[in-house]
């Protein structure tokens, strides 16, 4: 299909083109769009979130801190973004950014307000003092794989998941461009845990629950499949073989294991 690339892009002339998943959710500006109460309930973590990825990461710590007895638990709401919960006026206090997953700590005088998963992880892993290491080395080891993963992540879901499996019809230039981005990523892991039995060494830290929902998962083949597409399949996923060995790990771990089937509560 051809496209000229115009002198201005408008998104007046564009959004009734916008098609795939989430063409009708996406839009060029910031803000609430209307008022919205969220829920709070008995515990001080209120967590408002989905189960994807991104989201699945929070679930992890939450439930590796609850399973320590470092906290006696969370109430965990779901925000649908298909409805543009998101952007309603109590989520966007919380994150105005209107991206799940948002977290508020009421344990001290003052509640604390988090958005963004890897800033979330950090600030319960500082606070409890875990997943963390101290040794200057493995704590560097370990922040570097996390930013890692923050700043690859969109190739792999805003960019291979979204031209893959989501955008309205197949567009051989962005999927190439991006299955080669994703495999490369992969390759990177694959090679790295070829040697390590973690991200850091034996240390399993924030960067294994950040990375694991993402590239595990869809080592796993849990990721981009359907009746109509397979990223497991499609990406050769099974060539990674360090990588699946330590994905399997990770899988095994209860806290993991009730992360990835927690039950959020419906905001009416």
């Amino acid at each position: 299909m051809s496209y000229t690339v115009p002198k201005i892009w408008d998104y007046e002339t564009v959004k009734n083109q916008n098609g795939g998943k989430f063409g009708g959710t996406n839009r060029p500006t910031s803000g609430a769009t209307h008022i919205q109460s969220l829920p709070k309930g008995e515990f001080d973590y209120q967590l408002y979130s989905l189960n994807t990825p991104n989201g699945i990461k929070v679930n992890i710590i939450l439930e590796e801190i609850k399973k320590l007895g470092k906290i006696s638990g969370y109430d965990a709401y779901k925000i649908d973004i298909m409805s543009g919960q998101q952007f309603g006026s109590d989520f966007v206090d919380i994150n105005p950014n209107s991206k799940i997953p948002a977290l508020v700590d009421y344990s001290g005088d003052t509640p604390v307000k988090l958005f963004e998963s890897g800033a979330i992880l950090l600030y319960l892993a500082q606070k409890y003092g875990e997943f963390l290491p101290t040794d200057t080395i493995k704590n560097a080891q370990t922040l570097s794989w996390l930013m890692w993963q923050m700043g690859s992540a969109p190739f792999l879901g805003g960019g291979f998941g979204h031209f893959y499996a989501y955008a309205p019809f197949a567009q051989e230039y962005p999927i190439n461009r991006y299955a080669m981005e994703a495999k490369r990523q992969l390759d990177v892991l694959n090679q790295h845990l070829a040697t390590h039995q973690y991200m850091v060494g034996d240390d399993y830290t924030v960067a294994d629950m950040a990375i694991y929902p993402w590239y595990g998962r869809l080592c796993l083949g849990q990721l981009y499949v359907s009746e109509h597409y397979n990223a497991y399949e499609f990406l050769s996923a099974h060539e990674y073989t360090h990588l699946i060995r330590w994905a399997k790990t990770i899988a095994k771990r209860p806290a993991v294991q009730s992360a990835e089937q927690l039950a959020l509560q419906a905001i009416e």
